[in-house]
């Protein structure tokens, strides 16, 4: 059986990552879809808690009918200090259940997990300048509700009720012009 690892910090999780988990689903028996830089969240660049990330993911695979039993959703944190690229593979390793191949188009993830000795596929791009989590999170600051149509129903209905559009707006505010 052939258990992959899709990892991305899903800051929010959007129709492009729930393509891409579809179309790794027809390849391989188990998914465990990791959320890194878990640790982080309250920011402009990770909004979200790993928790958020989670239910977001969970209720999005449900309401699509994906049975649970064909994927996990784990976090991953970040090596300490940062830059300490080296470990993060085991550190992966410690914290999820075992996989047999990874799915990334992050150049730094590939290169890490080759030099593992890991196998690597790249998945699928899905309208990759459409489907933009950093877009979206602009789009979101900025008031503009097309973001609603880039994200599953799910992550529309669990920002909705964290009041994340309210979040980032709040963390996109300056307060000096020393820190514009």
């Amino acid at each position: 059986m052939v258990v992959a690892l899709y990892v991305g910090r899903f800051q929010p999780f959007h129709k492009g990552h729930l393509m891409v988990t579809k179309s790794i689903l027809e390849d391989v028996e188990e998914l465990i879809v990791g959320i890194g830089s878990s640790q982080y969240s309250y920011s402009i660049e990770n909004p979200f808690t790993a928790g958020e990330r989670v239910l977001m993911i969970k209720r999005t695979l449900e309401e699509e009918g994906i049975p649970s039993e064909k994927y996990c959703v784990l976090p991953i944190p970040d090596t300490e200090p940062k830059g300490s690229h080296s470990l993060w593979v085991s550190l992966v390793r410690t914290y999820l259940p075992p996989f047999q191949v990874v799915y990334s188009r992050e150049p730094l993830t590939k290169l890490l997990f080759r030099e593992a000795g890991i196998e690597v596929r790249e998945p699928p791009e899905f309208d990759r300048d459409k489907y933009w989590a950093s877009r979206i999170r602009k789009m979101m600051i900025d008031g503009d509700d097309s973001w609603r149509d880039l994200v599953p129903k799910a992550v529309e209905r669990t920002i909705n009720e964290i009041r994340g559009v309210e979040r980032l707006q709040e963390l996109s505010k300056v307060d000096s012009p020393s820190k514009l």
